[in-house]
Formats: C-alpha cells, sequence, structure tokens
C-alpha cells in the first residue's frame, strides 16, 4: 500500500479541505485529488464526500482513520528509531507569543540552528488567541503562547512562566513613593491586547475600584507598549525579563504598587495528532532555555 497515498488521506481528514493539503504536502491539488481517487480504487470503497465544505469523510472514511493515524505514528517512531543519530530536517511551523520574542526566543533559535542545522523554522508572531485557532486549524505545529488551550485536539506542556512589574520613564518621579494602583489611574495605563488575560486582570481590577475608569492603551506589540512608556506616554505592567537593560541604562524605572497582575503562565501546545517527531525535541529544547 503506498505509504504517500495513507499520509495524503489523513491530512485530508485533518485540515477538510484538498488546497490545504497540497499546500501542506508541497504540492499541487490534482496531485493530492490523484492520490485520494487512487486509496479509494486500492481500498475500493469512498472516502470522502466531496460535495461538502469543508470536504467530509464518509463513514467507511471515518472507520478508516483511526488505523491510518496509528500507522502514521509508528512510522514517524520506526524513523526516529532509525534515525536517532542523523539531523532533524524539514519544516517546524512555529507560533510564538510576543512576549517570548523578547525574551528567551533568539536562544532557543540559536539552538536549534547549531543542533539541527537542516531544520527551517516558520515563525509566526501573534496573541494567544489567534496562535490558538493556527493550532487548532493545523497551520501551526507547535505554539508557545498563554496557555492551556483548552481542547481535546491540543496537548499541553507547561513551559515558563513571567511575573509583571510596573514601570515609568523616570520623569514620571514615582518611584519616590510608593504607588497605590487608584494613583496609577492618574496616568494613561499602556498594555497588552484586549484580547488577552494581562488586559482582563487589569481591567477587572480597575473595575473593582470606586474610582473613576482609567485611560487604557490596549496594544497588541508589546514593542509598541515598550516604546509609550519608555517615551513617558503613561505606566505599563510588563516582564521584567523584557526590560532588564532599560532598567539597567535608567530609561525606565520599577513603580512599588500595592497590586500587580497575575504571572504570565505560557504552555507549549501542538495538536496531539498527526504525529510530529520534530515536536517533542523542540518543546525539550525550549524547556532548558526557557527556565
Amino acid at each position: 500500500m503506498n505509504f504517500k497515498r495513507l499520509e495524503t488521506f489523513m491530512w485530508v481528514a485533518v485540515l477538510g479541505n484538498f488546497r490545504l493539503t497540497a499546500e501542506k504536502m508541497n504540492t499541487t491539488q490534482p496531485s493530492i485529488s490523484a492520490r485520494i481517487i487512487a486509496l479509494e480504487e486500492e481500498l475500493g470503497v469512498k472516502l470522502f464526500e466531496r460535495d461538502n465544505s469543508p470536504v467530509s469523510l464518509t463513514s467507511k472514511g471515518q472507520e478508516i482513520l483511526p488505523y491510518v493515524k496509528k500507522i502514521m505514528h509508528m512510522t514517524e517512531q520506526l524513523k526516529e528509531v532509525a534515525d536517532e543519530n542523523s539531523p532533524l530536517c524539514g519544516l517546524l511551523r512555529l507560533g510564538v507569543s510576543e512576549t517570548i520574542v523578547h525574551t528567551w526566543l533568539p536562544t532557543f533559535l540559536n539552538k536549534i540552528h547549531n543542533l539541527f542545522p537542516k531544520l527551517d523554522v516558520e515563525i509566526t508572531v501573534d496573541v494567544t488567541t489567534n496562535l490558538r485557532e493556527g493550532l487548532l486549524s493545523q497551520s501551526l505545529d507547535l505554539a508557545f503562547l498563554m496557555g492551556p488551550v483548552s481542547d481535546s485536539k491540543i496537548e499541553n506542556v507547561d513551559l515558563c512562566e513571567f511575573s509583571l512589574i510596573w514601570v515609568a520613564n523616570p520623569k514620571l518621579g514615582m518611584a519616590k513613593m510608593t504607588t497605590s494602583i487608584e494613583q496609577l489611574s492618574q496616568w494613561p495605563v499602556i498594555t497588552y491586547a484586549r484580547n488577552t488575560r494581562p488586559y482582563e486582570d487589569i481591567s477587572n481590577k480597575f473595575r473593582e475600584l470606586n474610582i473613576p475608569p482609567p485611560r487604557l492603551f490596549s496594544c497588541s506589540s508589546l514593542s509598541a507598549c515598550l516604546r509609550m512608556v519608555t517615551d513617558g506616554i503613561g505606566v505599563s505592567p510588563l516582564p521584567k525579563q523584557m526590560i532588564n537593560t532599560e532598567l539597567a541604562n535608567g530609561k525606565l524605572e520599577i513603580v512599588d504598587t500595592n497590586w500587580v497582575p497575575n504571572n504570565l503562565h505560557f504552555t507549549a501546545s501542538y495538536p496531539k495528532s498527526p504525529y510530529n517527531g520534530l515536536i517533542k525535541k523542540a518543546i525539550e529544547l525550549a524547556l532548558a532555555v526557557g527556565k
């Protein structure tokens, strides 16, 4: 039985689309269609209902899929055992939250390059909500995000945690006093994007207080947040690991407050199926550098 046809069947079943499968397997849509037709002829059954969008499995296709996934999983494991000392190659589609980008991602990528010089890494930097969708749609193989992802199709591995500290430009003169969370509302609060946990923590906290709501400057770019607070536009809760340089050179100073948002908890999350041997090694490396 042709292995490539089985692999094609699995990806069409997972992605529900011949075009996306062609992109995933680096081939053409007619080639994908030809493989599925050939497999159906070989097995003597119809595997897909092609009139639907997305493409759906027939009842016989649903029955066959678990067996094909098992074959693919065992094949990948066999390759790992046989090629244990061979360098990894192929493509790893990695999604990353920007907090990771500004902390230990460069170290991770440098080690990936040195250990696996034949491995290509395609990086998508985005907010957790979008990275989650990328995992569910199988457009990402692995994501370092604010997790865990609550979905039965996704596996989560605890990765790292960042504590947040309030910081401001020294010209605001806030480091010489203990500043209550109520007093912080005098300045714009520069924070993560609206659809993130830090934003929710901050907005919920200010809603609990009997004060006028502060101006929240939410931004999906941490680089932009850092630039705004460095320029003295307002105050911001940021991971200390991200701003060590700015604290050392005096561009920012820590604001002593009676409340900080919850720590940022990150996971390495990936689809449980199909099996991808690259994922385990990438996570092991991330755990080593992300401590």
